[in-house]
């Protein structure tokens, strides 16, 4: 039963972590096991630094819970489908622990992390095919039915983000495969792809993507290496206990998280590109979320550039520039000088972003 869920073990693949439990102020509390403190790494350098002791989690800005599990957690359309089966089942999503909330998650999230008891609810992967699983998403976010929403939940990995997901493999590894929204054009899919096309030739690292039966876009999962493991990834949410509402990262903050977790001038650099690609494309949905990074065995880097799409809806950048929702070029600079790039270095950036972005 989930109401007596009052604490989860946080696994990282066979080793445990530590212990993650309700406080007496609806917060979460975290230890981290002995073994772990000899042999781990920190999975969150700033907020939970690899030391003994209990960490407290504050109420804001994740309602009880630390940013690095709330990672973990279904957002947009994985918790839109949650809410739809727990309700099936007479629970309330809202009166739900952070805790209790992770053991839905279990080991069904992205990532390495896992926790337990982990407690089932909903069905089993399906065998539907791509087009079976498009025309179900538009019948349950239409709210036309809620028949399936067990179904599209359980092939979504948990995964975040605004349009429907689902987890798909094949012998040419492990893939995140998108489908349209009801408000999205019915070529979404080749939208995405000629986006990351483009980010490519900018010079933006982003993972291997393909079109799938000519209208799925699909990229490959960089939460799972060449062998099939788990690897531990965390968002700039997480790592800077940044929400997405409202947004209020700026870029200085994600190009000094980036110097500090991965010691790369490299890293800043390709950082600063991204920031450059995100506002010649016009994707205002730049929050803290859609920008991540990966850790081996305690080391930093920063994970491929993901949801390149042309969404101006926000009106301005969800993550401001210098400061600023419509920047210049001149924003951009500042930015970059203020983490120790040239000027020259930033202008050079600009203009191959830009050349390679014109339409």
């Amino acid at each position: 039963m989930l109401s007596n869920i009052l604490s989860v073990i946080v696994m990282y693949r066979d080793c445990k972590v530590g212990t993650l439990s309700m406080g007496n102020r609806s917060c979460c509390q975290f230890e981290y096991d002995r073994n772990w403190l000899n042999e781990g790494f920190s999975l969150s350098p700033l907020h939970l630094p690899l030391k003994a002791g209990l960490f407290s989690a504050s109420w804001q800005p994740f309602r009880g819970n630390f940013g690095i599990f709330e990672d973990s957690l279904p957002g947009g359309y994985g918790e839109y489908l949650l809410r739809k089966v727990l309700r099936r089942e007479g629970i309330d999503y809202n009166s739900l622990t952070p805790v209790q909330r992770l053991s839905l998650v279990g080991s069904s999230g992205m990532g390495a992390l896992c926790y337990m008891p982990e407690s089932v609810i909903g069905g089993q992967p399906s065998h539907l095919s791509l087009d079976e699983m498009q025309a179900l998403a538009i019948e349950v976010l239409s709210e036309r039915t809620a028949e399936g929403a067990d179904l599209l939940l359980a092939g979504s990995g948990n995964s975040g983000g605004v349009r429907p997901k689902c987890l798909y493999s094949d012998e040419e590894g492990h893939w995140l495969v998108k489908f349209r929204h009801i408000f999205d054009p019915v070529d979404i899919g080749q939208q995405e792809f000629q986006y990351n096309e483009m980010a490519r030739r900018a010079g933006v690292v982003v993972p291997d993507f393909r079109l799938l039966e000519g209208k799925y876009f699909a990229t490959r999962r960089f939460d799972i290496d060449e062998q099939g493991t788990r690897l531990h990834v965390a968002t700039a949410s997480a790592l800077l206990n940044e929400p997405l509402t409202p947004p209020k990262m700026d870029y200085h903050s994600l190009l000094q998280l980036t110097g500090y977790l991965t010691q790369s001038t490299e890293a800043v650099e390709q950082q600063f590109r991204r920031m450059v690609f995100n506002h010649y494309i016009r994707n205002y949905d730049d929050h803290a979320r859609n920008f991540s990074f990966i850790c081996r065995d305690g080391k930093w880097a920063l994970a491929p550039a993901y949801d390149l799409t042309n969404d101006q809806t926000l009106g301005e950048h969800a993550t401001t520039v210098n400061f600023k929702g419509m920047p210049t070029d001149e924003d951009m600079i500042t930015v970059g000088l203020n983490i120790k790039m040239s000027r020259q270095r930033c202008k050079q950036i600009i203009d191959e972003v830009k050349s390679a972005t014109l339409l």
